[in-house]
Order: C-alpha cells, then structure tokens, then sequence
C-alpha cells in the first residue's frame, strides 16, 4: 500500500489531463458527447458520497475527479459554440436508461446496490462516446482518460478497507477509461502491427 498523500500527485496529473483536454476542445478537436459527459458529471460525484458513507478517505479522490474533469468539460462544451459532439438517438436512450440506473441508486440504501447502480449508469452513458471514438477516433482526446487509468490505479493503492463499495468504482473508470482510449488510437494500433 503507497502513503496516502501520493494520491495529491496523482490529483494534479488528472488535472494536466483535464486541461489537454480542453486545450484540444479549443482547438477543435475533441468534440465530446454531452450525454455521456453529463452522467459521468453526476454517478461519481453520487459514488463520492456513498463511498464516504462506506468509510473511504482519500482514496476517493479519484472517483470525485472523475466527476469534477466532465464538469470542466461540459461547461467549457456549453460555453464554446460548435464545442460538442451533435446528439443522435442512440445517444438519447442511452441517456434515459443511465438516468433510470442513478435514479434507482439514490433511492437504494444497501451501499454495495447503489454503487453498482452507479457504475451500470455511468457504463451505459459510456456507449455513445465508445462508438463515436471507434468510429470517428479524430474527435476525441485521450489524455484525460489516460489520465483517469493512472489516478484511479493510485487510488486503489492507497485503499485501506478494501470492500466493494469503495474499490469498485475505481476498477470500473480504469476498465472503462482503458476501453476508450483503445478506441481513440485503435487505428494507429493496427497500422504498426500491419505495417511492421
């Protein structure tokens, strides 16, 4: 287990990974999909508040700047014209299942069904940024999902009572964010394994 307060250094690299990613919305190259960004916004900062009420300190840390990044983006989306992926509606359903899956974890009380909700809402809002950054992997920038691996790995190694209400969401954001960044450089992965 790493002293805890490595989990300050690895706040700050999610940070840097936050700002690149804005940096190539201002550019005009990432173009996130608000759907997904909205419910990735809301399940971690719910998941915060349940994984303290299971007794997690600063090992969820993570999971609240896995909330705090979409936050930064989605407003810095709202506020820059043309700055977000166009929705469709795959994007919608996905949206209203997501929302159905955080309604039903707020109302649980058996903290282990909640953050399971939460991960479930927080996998489904993911489908639409999946697609997109397999299909269109141009429009999306890795750093903050690389970023969100690297914080999240810091974070389970600072856990002191690992149960699952507080390593799960952890595990979850580093499988879904690996899944996404797959996505994004999926191409360039196979033309060197073709071409070499």
């Amino acid at each position: 287990m790493l002293p805890e307060k490595i989990i300050i250094i690895a706040v700050i690299i999610s940070f840097i990974g936050d700002f690149i990613y804005l940096r190539s919305m201002y550019l005009g190259h990432a173009k996130p999909n608000l759907v997904s960004w909205f419910i990735w916004m809301l399940a971690p900062f719910i998941g915060v508040f349940f994984q303290l009420k299971a007794g997690a300190e600063l090992s969820v840390l993570p999971v609240f700047m896995a909330g705090f990044g979409p936050l930064l983006v989605i407003i810095y989306s709202l506020l820059k014209k043309n700055g977000y992926w166009k929705i469709v509606k795959l994007d919608i359903i996905c949206g209203i299942i997501s929302f159905s899956a955080l309604i039903l974890y707020i109302f649980t009380h058996n903290l282990g069904i909640s953050i399971l909700f939460a991960i479930i809402s927080d996998g489904l809002a993911a489908i639409p940024t999946i697609i997109k950054s397999w299909r269109f992997s141009e429009t999306e920038s890795a750093s903050i999902y690389l970023t969100g691996i690297f914080i999240n790995i810091v974070g389970l190694l600072i856990i002191k009572d690992w149960i699952f209400p507080i390593y799960s969401f952890s595990i979850y954001l580093i499988l879904m964010n690996l899944t996404i960044s797959f996505c994004i450089y999926h191409n360039r992965i196979f033309k060197k394994v073709i071409f070499s």
